[in-house]
């Protein structure tokens, strides 16, 4: 696929960044699961956070494809750092297309500068895939709104400034009854729970959050009230595309740890780089990796040409999820009893990568919105 000159180089900046600065980092960060909130602000300063805001509201104004580029170079460093940038990507996304002016100028330049941390919260207990179960409420109260409910598993939840709450309105009302709430979660009311021990990507912090009774102001709505389910809705295909490009960085990584460890171990008297089952491997890799990214780069074309994504975005996620396990588990067979030692950089991309499955939708989910786009609008590509 083609590339612009200027998607190019911020591709390069990206990768310059990332293997610099990142990727030295990225053992010490997976061990001691710290939020690298240092590394965030430099992120910042080089406009690697909110890449599709518009210049005219303070951002760079690059497209999704640019958006994906960055995200496969930032995870080929460390997964944890691009799901950094996903997250800030969404929030953003969602003030730019939904948010006040205020709104806008409160939340949206602290969050691309790493100034603020933002958390998107919307899974709980009795809701992930299936949104319909969240119970968290709020109740008008006077000109504002009283927030009650809770939260699990929500990135960055142990260390963000401001969440973005989907909650119930109006119990009668369906997918209308939502609506996001912007909440200061150092106010009165929000509790958060421990920081979860995750299985990989562990310097990305997740934990819980309760509301009990926290008061709202009319401000804190944002978009219209009801159209919550729908704004979500709206930021999922860029949301699938950024999933999809940190399944392939963290391929990528791995391919390319593979590759150098083979040329270096010898057995029988020579490097097993030259033994056809471990070639098999490294071409079996190299051409999944390839596949899933020409489908991420497509989907993003999709999205910046205005046409609808939705079928392209959940086959590029789904498969390059699924490859990105398959794949980084061929990289611990390539290093062989190595590969299943901490400390070697292909045993934490094989944890990094399972998330990539489940996030974001599950990749059963990405499946059966296939096979809906499929008999909604037929197969042709």
């Amino acid at each position: 696929m083609f590339i612009s000159e200027t998607q190019q180089q911020v591709r390069d900046m990206a990768r310059q960044f990332a293997e610099d600065v990142i990727r030295p980092m990225a053992e010490e960060l997976d061990r001691e699961e710290r939020f690298p909130a240092d590394l965030y602000e430099q992120m910042g300063e080089l406009g690697l956070f909110g890449i599709g805001v518009p210049e005219e509201h303070g951002g760079p104004g690059f497209d999704t494809v640019t958006y994906a580029l960055v995200m496969e170079e930032l995870s080929r460093g460390y997964a944890s750092v691009a799901d950094q940038c996903g997250l800030v990507e969404l929030i953003s996304t969602l003030l730019v297309r939904h948010g006040t002016v205020a709104q806008r100028e409160r939340w949206l330049g602290p969050a691309m500068r790493a100034q603020t941390k933002v958390a998107y919260c919307i899974t709980e207990p009795e809701a992930g895939t299936d949104v319909s179960g969240i119970r968290t409420s709020a109740v008008r109260d006077g000109e504002g709104w009283v927030l009650n409910g809770g939260k699990i598993w929500i990135h960055n939840a142990p260390v963000a400034d401001v969440g973005f709450v989907l909650a119930r309105t109006d119990r009668e009302a369906g997918h209308r009854g939502f609506s996001i709430f912007i909440v200061d979660l150092n106010a009165d009311g929000v509790s958060r729970g421990p920081k979860e021990h995750k299985m990989g990507q562990r310097a990305s912090q997740v934990g819980a959050l309760t509301f009990d009774n926290v008061r709202l102001g009319p401000d804190a709505l944002l978009g219209e009230e009801g159209r919550g389910f729908h704004m979500m809705m709206s930021v999922l295909d860029k949301g699938r595309v950024g999933i999809a490009s940190l399944a392939v960085g963290i391929g990528q990584a791995g391919l390319e740890a593979a590759v150098d460890y083979a040329r270096q171990r010898k057995q029988f008297g020579k490097a097993i780089s030259e033994f056809q089952g471990v070639q098999w491997l490294l071409a079996d890799m190299a051409k999944d990796i390839e596949a899933a990214r020409l489908l991420v780069l497509s989907a993003a074309s999709k999205i910046d040409a205005g046409q609808d994504a939705t079928k392209a975005c959940s086959i590029a996620k789904c498969f390059a999820g699924d490859m990105a396990v398959a794949r980084t588990a061929d990289a611990v067979q390539v290093f062989g009893g190595s590969g299943y030692i901490r400390g070697f950089e292909v045993e934490r991309l094989y944890r990094d990568a399972k998330i990539t499955q489940i996030y974001e939708g599950t990749n059963q989910i990405q499946r059966m919105i296939i096979a809906r786009e499929l008999l909604k609008h037929g197969a042709q590509a």
